[in-house]
């Protein structure tokens, strides 16, 4: 070893290439889409259950001319698309 570490440097930039190549040699197979499917799909499903629970509480509550179950099914189904565009987007970065 030299006095200015360069052995270990040269360790350390040999590991982070390895790392790399690693992670662009990363295969897509099926299972890894089928995780992605269900992931997207509990994305949109959990948003817009909590909507509708939110929108049946509130007409039950305080019931008017408009349905807050149908307005709050429509935004949480518009947040969980974006929260699935998010993730997809994450994914296809290969952001950790």
């Amino acid at each position: 070893m030299t006095e200015d570490g360069s052995d270990e440097t040269d360790t350390i930039a040999r590991k982070a290439r390895r790392m790399q190549e690693a992670r662009s040699r990363r295969s897509r197979s099926a299972w890894m889409g089928l995780g992605m499917f269900g992931m997207v799909g509990w994305a949109i499903a959990v948003p817009v259950v909590g909507a509708i629970a939110l929108g049946i509480w509130i007409d039950t509550r305080w019931p008017g001319e408009i349905s807050w179950t149908l307005t709050l099914l429509f935004a949480g189904f518009v947040l969980g698309c974006l929260n699935a565009w998010y993730w997809i987007q994450r994914e296809g970065r290969g952001d950790d």
